[in-house]
Formats: C-alpha cells, structure tokens, sequence
C-alpha cells in the first residue's frame, strides 16, 4: 500500500497534525512524518519531494503556518497530491498560511483544507489512497455511514425534544 508523508514546517505544528496522524491509522494508512522546512532546509525539501515515489509515497501532507511555502515547495519537486495545512499563526490566526496555500500558480497545485483542519487531511489522503486499495474504499464507507447514523440519531432527539416543548 503506498504511504502518506506527514511533513510539518516546523515541530510546533504537531499538536495540530496529530489529528491528521489519527484519521490516517483510522483508515489503515501507513505514514511517516517528517520536520523540513521550505526555508531553513529548502534541499531537504527538494530531496524528499523528488524521491517521494520511489519511496512509496502515494500523498504527501505539508503543515505550515505564517508564510506556508512548504506544500508549494514539495509540490513544484513531485507528480504527487499535495495536501496543504495551513496552520494557524499569533499574527493572522493562520489566514496567511491559507492564503499562503490557496493562492498556487498554475501548474503547481496544493489542495487545501481548513486553517487546522488536519483531520480531513488524513481523510482526503485516505480517499487518494483509497484509489487503488479496497480495504481503504470500504473504511471510507463505513466512516461516511458512521457519520450519517450519528447525525440521525441527533436528529432523532432533538425533534423529540422540540415537540416536547
């Protein structure tokens, strides 16, 4: 099965990518998680990007905040999907690290989720994988059923409660 990089721009972004790392074990989803950084190692960047399939990889995942030039430097450097985490910073409660995401030139794309939204990360990386591995696809419906049974069974009490009224 091919593996998701978890690369964060810094280790002050794991408490939040730690939500990420849970979606993916939630799917089966072998992972690795990595600190480089687009400035300070931007090499390492470039290595890891450029080597990523042949290493396995089927994903990559890039948590940054502030100026978040990190997915956009590993995805200029591989074939891969890109995932972008924009992290949320003191200075614009993390919308410069999503404007920073969403804001790509052409032929260089990062998908992007919420400012820490690290779960549906791990879960969009679990539907690319998905792509070519059953188990996963089937994990996938089961968590979409999951769910929809819990939002009935919300549905279900609260309309009881409001007749109770």
């Amino acid at each position: 099965m091919l593996k998701a990089a978890v690369i964060m721009g810094s280790d002050s972004d794991f408490p939040t990518v730690k939500a990420c790392i849970t979606s993916l074990k939630k799917f089966g989803i072998p992972y690795e998680v990595r600190v480089i950084s687009a400035h300070r190692t931007p090499y390492e960047a470039e290595k890891f990007a450029s080597s990523a399939i042949d290493e396995g990889f089927g994903v990559i995942i890039a948590a940054a905040g502030k100026a978040a030039h990190l997915g956009g430097v590993l995805a200029a450097f591989t074939t891969l999907p890109v995932i972008g985490i924009p992290i949320k910073s003191s200075t614009m409660d993390g919308l410069d690290s999503l404007l920073s995401m969403v804001q790509m030139p052409s032929g260089i794309p990062v998908a992007t989720v919420a400012i820490d939204g690290a779960a549906n990360a791990g879960i969009l990386a679990a539907q690319i994988i998905a792509l070519g591995e059953p188990e996963v696809a089937a994990k996938l419906v089961a968590y979409k059923k999951e769910m929809a049974e819990g939002v009935a069974a919300k549905d279900a009490k609260i309309r009881e409660e409001a007749a109770a009224l």
